[in-house]
């Protein structure tokens, strides 16, 4: 059993279209036909790469690869020549999919493949981490990993007649790829843009009449901006979730006053978990924007609770399971969590993974993420995580969009650097700071910036930052 599973139940079942992109469609037997097209083309390979931005094609090299028993490898495109190469290098003789070759595949008759064992124990897909502290890890996601998030998450063909969902987010990012399995397996038309455009994804929402979407935070924000009015026009939309990398507040406040009409989710997960693994849904955003309890409120800045089939730990520094309220380190443990990197298992005994994120779950076992845990800042023996103080800066009028860091420093070991997008006075801004949190979290320096280096999915890049303030505020 593999994911071929899906696409197969899926054709079973009807003849409608199941994917758009530039104004063209594919049915569920129209793809399954060229997947097993792309099949015969791929076998005798070690893996297919696609190089592209979404594209009607895509689904149709994802499954051809896995009907030919092969890894999928969507690579980030937009990457440097030296760093494309590098990653290319890593796996001589596999079929390089670029824009050039993919009409080819909507146009390939189909082919009878050979019976292969469908084993769910195989590689279906191999995930670039973004390496916003480090260099890019080769993620490897098995059948069962991927079809054990579908299976847990979404019930078949649940979908109302005529749902569509908009995926802007990259072909090579987790989101893009769980995206595509379970809106298939749910009965929705997926609806690709192969560039984002905070315009044309609100044009493409209307014309297309969406109900469902994912996008970044960075996409959020710009989609936010684009709206003069309370009402973003896309009555259609009932679902709309977010995540990838930590959402601003005042983003998401903003977000649903001018989508009134949708249901927000925000999703927590990581490449190695094959998609999400906590969610905070509609009625937790709904609840929380409504509520007068300081408590239920700050769960806007949650990512909810753990998905079915998914187990959440916090423990200590010392690896010991911390209490409610309580910030550590946040271990993952389910089917769908994967944890390896080139045939190297990062689980534990017990099957728990390290995120290396550093969270805390509170009393009713809602997730809050503080941070990764290489980006704690050790000033004079104290922890401190850079979210916190983040969140304090993105409350500032004048301030956008905040990143801090910690920077070696001879007498405290770190001295703190906020670097902010916005408009401001620096000794006001570290006023703002101190008067809402204590003295030794308030930034030592203020530095003003037009942007913060980001992935495409919106992660901030601290090892870049870090450099940058190393060099110019050692």
């Amino acid at each position: 059993m593999n994911i071929t599973m899906i696409l197969e139940m899926v054709a079973s079942g009807g003849d409608r279209p199941v994917v758009t992109a530039n104004g063209r469609s594919l049915t569920a037997s129209e793809l399954l036909a060229r997947a097993r097209a792309a099949a015969h083309r791929f076998q005798g390979r070690p893996a297919v790469l696609y190089l592209s931005p979404s594209h009607l094609a895509y689904p149709v090299a994802l499954f051809g690869a896995a009907l030919a028993g092969i890894p999928f490898i969507p690579l980030n495109y937009r990457l440097g020549e030296h760093q494309l190469n590098r990653l290319l290098a890593r796996h001589p003789g596999a079929l390089v999919l670029r824009p050039a070759d993919l009409d080819a595949l909507l146009s390939e008759e189909e082919t009878a493949v050979p019976e292969l064992l469908q084993d769910q124990d195989s590689v279906a897909v191999v995930l670039y981490t973004s390496g916003t502290t480090a260099e890019p890890k080769a993620a490897l996601l098995r059948h069962r990993h991927l079809l054990a998030y579908v299976l847990n998450t979404q019930e078949f063909a649940s979908a109302e007649e005529g749902d569509a969902a908009l995926v802007a987010v990259p072909p090579y990012h987790v989101a893009g790829l769980m995206n595509l399995l379970t809106n298939l397996y749910s009965g929705r038309r997926l609806v690709y843009l192969s560039a984002f455009d905070a315009g044309e994804w609100l044009e493409t929402a209307r014309r297309e009449q969406v109900t469902h979407a994912l996008v970044v935070p960075t996409m959020l924000a710009r989609i936010v901006a684009e709206v003069p009015a309370d009402d973003a026009g896309t009555p259609t939309l009932r679902s709309l979730a977010y995540g990838g990398a930590r959402t601003p507040r005042p983003v998401v406040e903003r977000a649903l006053e001018i989508f009134p009409g949708t249901g927000f989710v925000n999703a927590y997960g990581l490449t190695e978990t094959a998609s999400s693994v906590a969610v905070l849904g509609p009625d937790d955003h709904r609840e929380a924007l409504a509520s007068a309890d300081p408590a239920v409120r700050d769960r806007l800045g949650s990512v909810g609770r753990p998905l079915p089939g998914v187990e959440i730990e916090i423990r200590d520094d010392d690896g010991k399971p911390a209490r409610a309220g309580e910030t550590g380190l946040v271990f993952v443990r389910g089917d769908q969590i994967s944890g390896e990197y080139g045939g190297r298992s990062a689980l534990d005994a017990d099957g728990w993974f390290p995120t290396r994120d550093r969270g805390r779950l509170d009393a009713d076992g809602y997730l809050f993420i503080e941070g990764r845990a290489d980006d704690t800042i050790i000033r004079g023996g104290e922890n401190i995580a850079p979210a916190e103080i983040e969140d304090v800066l993105v409350a500032h009028p004048g301030i956008v969009e905040a990143a801090v860091i910690g920077v070696p420093d001879p007498e405290w070991g770190q001295r703190i650097v906020a670097v902010v997008v916005g408009e401001g006075d620096a000794a006001e801004v570290r006023q703002w700071v101190r008067d809402r949190l204590r003295s030794s979290k308030t930034p030592d320096t203020i530095v003003f910036r037009a942007e913060l280096p980001k992935t495409e999915t919106g992660k901030l890049l601290r090892r870049i930052l870090l450099a940058e303030l190393e060099t110019t505020h050692a």
